[in-house]
């Protein structure tokens, strides 16, 4: 770089730097389009081999359009609702038939047995989008024309009016609020005025690259995207980004302090981050990818989608920043300048404390640590993961949730949600009678050609019937999966009927089920690619399995604290099926990454050093730019909860949390203190110099005269 003529030294960056502004001009749009190619249709949640699925699928040809119910309970002011009330809201919901998005007549209204409350059911077309809110408040508007009553929306067509409204304008408030508090944890960590910013835009273009690829992969139905989807991508790619970034830009601030000048401190940096943020980056993306593995829609849909964002976010740290960062030099720490002791092991407070206190008790600092965090361990079993109740969706006050509420207190519990029974029409009354004589359901009856359940003959598609069962329960309890259980095994076994049962609370149930199977496959899958990824990177055996550890450990850790704060701070009745196997994905990859920053720094360090000094001088040295970047990631996660559904709430608290406590006692404590006691055999096979031995031949620092490259 010394040697080259000036103009080329300063052409590369340029053209970088222009190519990355092209790059943000011409896609960073993209980040705010990819609500145009998202679905958030909760059918596509489901399991695709289970039994309720198979149900959904055959339910269609009963159905003579594709409807999405939405259902209308009034509820009377005073005691009862009388007749002549009952005959205007029969009335009012006839006159709805022929309105623009309804399809066919409207059910008449149907009293409650506590002649408290009556129910109807309206049938919207499923492809409303955007104008289906529109709709619904047509219809709220003319059910409240009953007077003495109070009239409420509920049903899947409210849900899902509700739901597009949690995630309505998710692009500029999620965007805006998680570069904020980058931003401004940035800007008071640094104190800089241009480094902050200069980051910032870094994520951004990033974040424009990859929602550019994934629109068009969505586009072309390559890949699918929902509204979750959506917001931990953007998250994902921010946080990402910022990380990579903050590590480059501490090892550039080293470099210059040596008296690099600023093309060749930008090349030095990047070529001594690249390992160290490319096993980072393979190890986020290819745990993301073992998502494929999964029965669950969403969940296969996250993997390529997050390994995109993952990608983008390591194009744009090790080639747009080091060309902005040469171009800038000193200045990009502005008004705060590199000094020589930045590069040494002095100057850092509060690490140099910490690796001290490591150093001199290793063992005692690594036990307490470690039976500390068992002990949260201890609690995770109690996290109860078999789907949020139907009431705890949604962290505010949705009108679909209340609405459901108010249909169960005077319904069955399980109406407007009916298990779904699909069976050889040969054997309609054998199954028909099953269905009634399970404990749990409440009634059964064949949907007849009139399209409702019961009052005439039986519907026949391709020699088979429907069978409605409205269950006692409600449909989200736990007492209604069970009632699904008994019903299945009461219908299977009517002789030829080959009955199937679906429906919501089959898909519940079904779903939990899955995502338990899916935890046992990929939990492995996960920790094998991260430990090949290690031992690849450290050229160790027992130092990435001793990380593995911590890394599960941590999780665990998290899962109980998320535990005992979901319930007694939250309120939750139990997290949603995928919560487990999402936070175990994020918090171990992600976890993962500042051991990698740290032990690469160390094993450089110790090829000098020896092993004693080079975990001190790796923990000293990277100390302040791993916390910042833990902090950085745990309030990008944070912002999920601008997104009003417990799902993000619940994932955004584990993996907040949990990187907060694998960055500062995890990454800080336990594991130096761990490789400090066992000493240079936990780098076996690799042979490290002892402590106080001569350097290993050929390694060079990190300062430039001496140390390894990663």
């Amino acid at each position: 770089m010394r040697a080259a003529p000036g103009w080329t030294r300063w052409l590369v960056p340029l053209v970088l730097l222009f190519v990355w502004l092209g790059v943000g001009g011409t896609l960073g749009p993209y980040a705010g389009k990819l609500g145009e190619v998202a679905t958030n249709d909760q059918s596509a949640f489901l399991p695709q081999s289970a039994e309720s699925t198979k149900v959904l699928k055959a339910r269609e040809a009963f159905d003579e359009a594709e409807t999405l119910p939405a259902i209308i309970v009034w509820t009377a002011d005073g005691n009862r609702i009388t007749d002549a009330r009952r005959a205007t809201a029969t009335r009012t919901v006839g006159a709805l038939a022929g309105r623009t998005g309804i399809v066919g007549a409207p059910s008449p209204a149907l009293p409650s047995e506590d002649g408290k409350a009556l129910q109807a059911v309206v049938q919207l077309r499923p492809d409303l989008g955007d104008r289906l809110p529109g709709v619904l408040d047509s219809v709220r508007e003319a059910a409240r024309g009953v007077p003495g009553t109070t009239a409420q929306i509920a049903g899947p067509a409210a849900s899902q009016a509700d739901l597009g409204d949690a995630f309505a304008g998710i692009d500029g408030l999620l965007l805006g609020v998680a570069l904020g508090a980058v931003l401004l944890i940035l800007l008071l960590v640094y104190r800089s005025v241009l480094l902050p910013f200069v980051i910032i835009f870094g994520a951004v273009f990033a974040l424009g690259l990859a929602c550019a690829v994934v629109y068009a992969l969505a586009d072309h139905g390559v890949v699918r995207v929902d509204g979750q989807v959506q917001g931990i991508l953007s998250i994902l790619v921010i946080g990402a980004a910022t990380d990579y970034a903050l590590l480059l830009a501490a090892r550039f601030r080293e470099e210059l302090a040596t008296g690099r000048d600023r093309a060749s401190a930008a090349v030095a940096a990047a070529r001594r981050s690249f390992g160290a943020i490319t096993a980072s980056a393979a190890t986020v993306a290819l745990a993301l990818l073992a998502l494929l593995a999964s029965d669950l829609t969403n969940n296969r849909a996250l993997g390529p989608v997050g390994a995109i964002g993952i990608v983008c976010a390591v194009l744009s740290a090790l080639t747009f920043l080091p060309a902005v960062l040469a171009l800038l030099g000193r200045a990009a720490y502005w008004p705060s300048r590199p000094k020589t002791s930045d590069a040494s092991v002095e100057g850092h407070g509060v690490w140099h404390r910490v690796a001290r206190e490591v150093g001199a008790r290793p063992r005692a600092v690594w036990v307490v640590t470690a039976l500390g965090l068992a002990v949260l361990a201890a609690f995770s079993p109690t996290l109860s993961a078999k789907g949020v109740p139907l009431d705890e969706i949604f962290v505010n006050d949705a009108p679909s949730v209340a609405a459901q509420k108010t249909l169960g207190e005077h319904f069955p519990g399980g109406s407007g949600n009916p298990a779904v029974v699909i069976a050889d029409s040969g054997r309609a009354a054998q199954v028909t009678a099953a269905a009634r004589a399970t404990d749990g359901v409440a009634s059964a009856a064949a949907v007849t050609v009139s399209g409702r359940p019961g009052g005439g003959a039986p519907k026949v598609v391709d020699g088979r019937v429907r069978i409605d069962a409205t269950l006692k329960d409600a449909a989200d309890s736990d007492a209604a999966k069970r009632t699904v259980e008994r019903l299945r095994a009461r219908v299977h076994a009517v002789p030829g009927a080959d009955a199937l049962v679906g429906g919501y609370t089959a898909q519940q149930y079904d779903t939990q089920r899955t995502s338990a199977r899916d935890r046992t496959v990929i939990v492995p899958v996960v920790l094998g690619i991260i430990l090949l990824i290690l031992v690849l990177l450290l050229r160790s055996l027992l130092v990435p399995v001793l990380l593995v550890a911590t890394v599960g450990l941590n999780f665990l850790a998290t899962l109980g604290v998320s535990s005992l704060v979901f319930t007694h701070v939250f309120g939750f009745g139990g997290a949603d099926a995928s919560v487990p196997l999402y936070g175990f994905v994020f918090l171990v990859a992600l976890g993962v990454d500042y051991n990698i920053f740290l032990m690469s720094r160390v094993r450089e360090e110790a090829l000098v050093h020896g092993n004693r000094q080079g975990v001190l001088r790796g923990l000293t040295t990277t100390g302040g730019v791993i916390t910042s970047a833990g902090v950085v990631l745990a309030a990008t996660f944070a912002a999920l909860t601008v997104i009003p559904l417990a799902f993000l709430v619940q994932i955004a608290f584990i993996v907040a949390f949990g990187v907060l406590l694998d960055t500062l006692v995890v990454r800080s404590l336990l594991v130096p203190a761990m490789v400090l006691d066992i000493g240079p055999r936990a780098w076996w096979p690799s042979v490290l110099p002892r402590d106080g031995a001569a350097a290993v031949p050929g390694a060079h620092s990190a300062n430039g005269v001496e140390g390894a490259g990663v």
